[in-house]
């Protein structure tokens, strides 16, 4: 019934039916993610002694000698990688979709402020789950993993209600990624083939894999995914290969502009050399139209 529920809910959304639920899973979304760190926060400063243990748990864990005997650096590396890419996806170049709509004066301020996302997707919010579940009592006896781990350890710390508070934050980070995702693979589905036919086909696929993915194993769920990101990181690295001397010029103009104490750097397309392709820069544009006025 969930997997139903919620397919029929990312149906409605993304038909075009309930709009105004993707706008407020939008707005919820930000004070969950906060509501979620200010637990882990209560439960770091409730446990402040046993942060250092932890700390040091988790290094020998991937890099002491029994992890060198077994293997273990390189699974740990290997699903750090994988699971790495599910919480900040970088590299992925899903996120680029999201940064293009920005108005920013130079493209490097938007790409510092997306590599900062990084930094607090990996550093901030992964450390706060593994504080939620190391410092507490029974995190290595239960026999759980995954969010009921987290439910369970946190039931001692917090009491029942915990439950149906995690639950419901989860619930909205899976919804809202669903709606962000889809809009993202729509956007390059239409720039790809502007039929409306094809819109409405990707639109009943997205529906279809939402509900197999409630109602299938979590291995073979976590594998799919797994398939997939690694396409996407495949295709996006033939990308930034191919762009990586356009995104240096542009790196090297903003690093020169603030040496010569311009606070705000504005991009113009002529240090490029070659401006074919790039449409959504004002000087470009009123050069563009002046052209076109001669």
């Amino acid at each position: 019934m969930t997997g139903i529920g919620l397919a029929g809910l990312t149906a409605l959304v993304i038909m075009g039916g309930l709009t105004r639920i993707a706008k407020v899973v939008g707005y919820l979304v930000p004070f969950m993610a906060g509501a979620y760190l200010l637990l882990a926060l209560s439960v770091t400063i409730f446990h402040l002694s046993s942060v250092p243990g932890v700390l040091l748990l988790i290094v020998k864990s991937a890099f002491g000698w029994d992890s060198v005997m077994g293997a273990g650096i390189g699974i740990a590396m290997m699903t750090g990688i994988k699971r790495g890419l599910f919480s900040n996806e970088a590299g992925m170049g899903a996120v680029a979709n999201a940064a293009a709509t920005a108005d920013a004066s130079h493209p490097v301020k938007q790409g510092l402020v997306q590599a900062l996302g990084v930094y607090f997707d990996t550093l901030v919010v992964c450390t706060a789950s593994a504080m939620l579940v190391l410092l507490t009592p029974g995190w290595n006896t239960s026999g759980l993993t995954g969010i009921e781990l987290v439910q369970h350890n946190l039931t001692g710390e917090f009491g029942s209600w915990i439950n149906i508070f995690i639950t419901v934050i989860i619930l909205f980070f899976a919804f809202s990624s669903i709606v962000g995702n889809y809009f993202y693979g729509e956007i390059n589905m239409d720039f790809i083939c502007r039929h409306p036919v094809s819109i409405w086909i990707f639109r009943a696929f997205v529906v279809m894999m939402v509900f197999l993915g409630s109602v299938a194993s979590l291995s073979f769920v976590w594998n799919l995914a797994d398939l997939f990101m690694a396409l996407m990181a495949i295709v996006n690295l033939v990308a930034i290969g191919m762009l990586g001397r356009v995104a240096f010029v542009a790196l090297n103009d903003y690093v020169e502009q603030k040496r010569r104490g311009i606070m705000n750097p504005e991009f113009d397309p002529r240090v490029l050399g070659d401006r074919k392709g790039i449409l959504s820069w004002p000087r470009h544009q009123e050069e563009e139209l002046d052209q076109n006025i001669l």
